[in-house]
């Protein structure tokens, strides 16, 4: 029986994997900022289930968050990071403070997070650490360049964490989905207040009040969880595990675009290695 720690467990796929987990029989520690958001999870199995309050933008309660889930179940097998929020914006329009809470939420929190579960998985010499990034961490559009920054700064993370700790049997799973019916385009979507008319071809379509994909996105949360369930349980799990029939696609489509633009470029590259 595994126990995962999962944050942003209140909705949308942390909501789904926590009770994915639960039906597998595994044991979870559901966290969100607003424990009240998590009675859903928490009433599945209140043997197996510990809801905890967590704001990853705060170090103290991370250590708390993992001090109680070693206490109550002994072990984290798998670390789940999951929480996270969008940010709309073109780079001119940016807010430093707003820019940086994105990035203390996105990525400085997910870090803190690895650095307080890899004791033990290390000293166990196993243990599975899932880090939520996006397909917009392999490329970005205008108006989430901010956002794709993170998730950049994510995936760089995670590719040297691998190397660092599949030697001491822990492995690290970079999940990378597509568009999902949560609330990611919803309530956690949020954009900065400047607004430059440059821009409106550009970013401008993708602000907040302009977009349309709320509730119409072609993944199903419910679908992805058991996907990463399965990617979990492999003997072989992948680094990256791209989810949805659009994820595959688009990164599809700019692995081609890169590995056309290297190779139209190689020979101009070529030439600035001292001479032989």
């Amino acid at each position: 029986m595994r126990t995962w720690l999962i944050t942003g467990s209140s909705s949308g796929l942390g909501l789904a994997l926590g009770k994915a987990v639960v039906k597998a029989g595994d044991r979870v520690v559901a966290t969100a900022r607003d424990t009240a958001r998590l009675g859903e999870i928490g009433a599945l199995d209140p043997e197996r289930v510990l809801c905890l309050s967590l704001d990853v933008r705060d170090p103290a309660q991370i250590v708390a968050t993992v001090t109680a889930a070693m206490a109550r179940f002994g072990r984290i097998d798998v670390l789940v990071n999951n929480a996270g929020h969008g940010y709309r914006a073109a780079v001119e329009e940016g807010d430093a403070t707003e820019v940086r809470d994105l990035f203390e939420t996105n990525f400085h929190g997910p870090v803190a997070l690895i650095q307080a579960v890899l004791p033990a998985m290390r000293q166990r010499r196993s243990g599975h650490i899932v880090n939520v990034s996006s397909i917009v961490g392999r490329f970005a559009r205008p108006g989430s360049g901010y956002y794709s920054a993170t998730k950049f700064a994510l995936e760089g993370l995670s590719d040297a964490l691998r190397g660092e700790v599949e030697p001491l049997g822990i492995a690290v799973t970079l999940v990378e989905p597509g568009q999902f019916r949560t609330d990611f385009a919803g309530r956690s979507l949020q954009q900065s207040a400047t607004k430059i008319g440059d821009y409106d071809l550009t970013a401008g379509p993708r602000r907040k009040e302009n977009d349309r994909t709320h509730g119409t996105q072609p993944g199903d949360p419910a679908r992805a969880a058991e996907a990463i369930l399965t990617a979990v349980a492999s003997e072989t799990p992948p680094f990256r595990l791209a989810l949805g029939s659009d994820a595959l696609r688009l990164i599809g489509a700019e692995l081609e675009a890169q590995a056309d633009e290297l190779a139209a470029w190689a020979p101009l590259s070529a030439t600035t290695d001292f001479p032989q």
